[in-house]
């Protein structure tokens, strides 16, 4: 995304001279604008973005999939997205869809498995290895509504509480119980990986104690909801800051809670957060889908994105906070 034989800098976008970015992208923040405020029909957490997207099912290895994706456009990023623990693949249709609008194909699947002798829906730091083959073979099979359209060179991540955490793993190319069983030290990681963006996601021990660096060998965002009563901002903090790999970036939603990205508040079957959302729903998802897409956007060198998420991002949207640490160009 950047040079990264320049030196590193830190930087709060918040503290920035909003006026001299303004003034100087005055077009670009009028697409922001129409980005962030989307037509008034498309209003549900199913379908928050007026661009329009389309969907199927299908199995990406053992996992029945929902597979999302822009209506036009060739060479598609793909994208994965690793649920939280329990929580159904539809729960996430309105993040998909928005995160597809801004050129992906996203993969949601139901991955089912067992960890420590208990089934349910967990996320594994493997899924990555098997979404890419899966878009390799995607791309060339007849019938398939994306044939000759996918990029599997240009691979992200996305990830929610658990699936989050097993990304982390992913991205560190690492293999640990309950992320992942029985692989050894970088099988996980594909090379066709190029970034990743993980909402609600933090690698603190259960109950407090160090954290361990997380040896990102790609960029990576984490989004916190300043309300998350599950995954609290300061885990989240402590998380950004034993990221040893650059870009990476925490962008805190004010008033969103561990379920912002959910179609609905504390999905069935998975652990409710006490604490209360005071965004609405809708909003939650556009703000969290946009600063990911942006994100991911911003590694695989698209520009206006990278100048977004670097620069005046923050500024033109009052429903963020931003730290991140950059390399100059």
């Amino acid at each position: 995304m950047e040079n990264a034989s320049h030196t590193p800098r830190t930087r709060t976008l918040r503290s920035r001279n909003r006026g001299i970015a303004f003034g100087l992208l005055g077009c670009a923040l009028l697409t922001a604008a129409s980005i962030a405020s989307p037509a008034a029909a498309a209003d549900t957490p199913q379908s928050p973005t007026p661009v329009p997207t389309l969907v199927y099912a299908t199995s990406v290895g053992a996992d029945a999939a929902d597979v999302y994706y822009p209506e036009n456009g060739d060479r598609l990023p793909v994208v994965l997205l690793q649920q939280g623990a329990n929580v159904d693949k539809s729960h996430y249709e309105g993040y998909a869809r928005t995160v597809a609008a801004f050129g992906f194909v996203v993969v949601v699947p139901n991955h089912v498995r067992s960890v420590f002798g208990i089934p349910g829906l967990w996320a594994s730091a493997d899924q990555g290895l098997t979404t890419v083959a899966w878009s390799k073979t995607e791309n060339t099979r007849t019938g398939s509504p994306l044939a000759n359209r996918l990029d599997p060179a240009s691979f992200a991540l996305l990830g929610h509480s658990f699936g989050g955490a097993a990304g982390v793993a992913t991205v560190q190319g690492q293999c640990a119980a309950p992320f992942c069983f029985g692989l050894p030290p970088g099988a996980v990681k594909p090379a066709e990986l190029k970034a990743a963006a993980f909402f609600g996601t933090n690698n603190v021990p259960p109950g407090g104690g160090p954290v361990a660096p997380v040896n990102n060998t790609v960029p990576v965002a984490l989004i916190q909801g300043s309300a998350d009563g599950v995954a609290a901002p300061a885990a989240a903090q402590a998380t950004y800051d034993a990221l040893t790999g650059t870009p990476k970036a925490l962008v805190t939603v004010a008033g969103v809670n561990h379920y912002g990205i959910t179609g609905a508040q504390n999905p069935p079957g998975a652990a409710p957060d006490p604490s209360p959302q005071t965004t609405d729903q809708v909003e939650g998802i556009r703000t969290t889908a946009r600063w990911s897409a942006l994100f991911l956007k911003a590694a695989l060198g698209d520009a206006f994105a990278r100048s977004y998420v670097h620069f005046w991002g923050d500024g033109a949207d009052p429903a963020v906070t931003v730290q991140q640490v950059s390399q100059r160009s």
